[in-house]
């Protein structure tokens, strides 16, 4: 486990760049984003796919639930998540293909639909101090985020 502060929401973007560039060779990644509404989720959401290699505009899947980008060489997916809105899982929503899948799926509110969790993820859990300041708690449970937790 491993906190980091964060002082703006540009900070809080630089810390999902730096590990978007650090997990960008992994080839599946699930990525939990837990918090509060406004403690900057989608930010860090949009930090990780730019460092991933999402060149499009990356911005919250609320009423969607999921949206699906490539990177700019073609060679991975991105998939942005919002569970928000959804408290069960049904025949029409197939989650488990994009959590079991490959590339990057990074989950917004991912307790809403618990019984679908990975066994290998990496757990960020925001909290909001102030109007500006957030406290990341990143938590790996598996190998592939084991190295990059280490040096962000």
């Amino acid at each position: 486990m491993k906190t980091k502060q964060t002082a703006s929401a540009n900070e809080t973007y630089r810390v999902g760049y730096e590990l978007g560039l650090l997990l960008k060779d992994e080839p599946h990644i699930v990525i939990l984003l837990d918090g509060d509404l406004g403690t900057g989720k989608t930010t860090l959401a949009q930090g990780i796919a730019k460092g991933y290699g999402v060149d499009d505009i990356v911005n919250s899947p609320t009423f969607t639930i999921m949206k699906r980008y490539q990177t700019k060489d073609h060679m991975h997916h991105f998939y942005h998540l919002d569970l928000y809105r959804l408290h069960e899982v049904g025949n029409d929503f197939d989650l488990e293909e994009y959590i079991d899948g490959s590339g990057m799926v990074v989950i917004e509110w991912p307790y809403q639909v618990s019984a679908f969790m990975p066994k290998d993820y990496l757990l960020i859990k925001i909290n909001k101090i102030d109007e500006t300041h957030r406290e990341l708690t990143m938590t790996c449970v598996g190998f592939p985020c084991k190295r990059a937790v280490k040096y962000i």
